[in-house]
């Protein structure tokens, strides 16, 4: 089975991601701060269910499917690279908004909560990246089935996304407060989510 530093460094890898601004914390901060918590705890079972369907790609081997066919993975990866270079301006441009200061949202029911929730994870190209490139270099076929240690390694992936996601639903309005009540803070937030966005994207276009 899968080694323990394995599942350590996996584990390190899914929180630095995690904690970085991208799509899934745009959408969870926007729609729990608009709707209110339980808006972001449903759109968050949507951004799980799209965990899961990566897992379910991975452990069917679809890192092997790009490696036969470099060019749907080199099409992948523009296409997310161009989608975080979108949310990158969309932030620093004159007049963008922070994710904690989000414009108001219609409400929606939670069917449509979940799959946006669900289409925003599929498409978002830091998970895309982290199932097909980075969690088979933590795999050892000598130790046993690739599959159980994809499935053990996604899991770990899953848990610490899922949970560092929620809390992130749950804390927004409160961030939103404090920054909302301090402009300069707001705007250099969004300066900070902007740059870093900008620099994921051209990291991922060009590895």
């Amino acid at each position: 089975m899968v080694s323990s530093q394995a599942l350590a460094g996996m584990a390190a890898v899914a929180l630095g991601m995690v904690l970085t601004p991208g799509p899934n914390m745009m959408y969870l901060v926007s729609r729990s701060i608009t709707q209110g918590r339980r808006a972001g705890l449903v759109s968050l079972l949507g951004v799980a269910a799209g965990f899961f369907v990566y897992l379910l790609a991975a452990v069917a081997g679809i890192a092997t499917l790009f490696s036969l066919v470099p060019a749907v993975y080199t099409g992948l990866k523009l296409a997310g690279a161009a989608y975080l270079a979108y949310l990158a301006w969309q932030a620093l441009k004159p007049g963008g908004v922070s994710a904690f200061d989000p414009k108001p949202l219609p409400a929606d029911p939670a069917r449509k909560l979940f799959t946006m929730g669900l289409v925003t994870n599929l498409l978002n190209p830091k998970i895309a990246i982290l199932y097909v490139s980075v969690l088979p270099q933590f795999v050892d076929p000598d130790r046993g089935s690739v599959a159980g240690q994809s499935l053990a390694l996604g899991l770990t992936q899953i848990v610490i996304g899922v949970t560092v996601n929620g809390l992130i639903a749950m804390s927004a309005g409160s961030i939103s407060g404090f920054l909302r009540r301090r402009p300069r803070w707001l705007k250099m937030q969004r300066y900070v989510m902007g740059t870093v966005l900008a620099g994921i994207s051209v990291r991922v276009a060009t590895t």
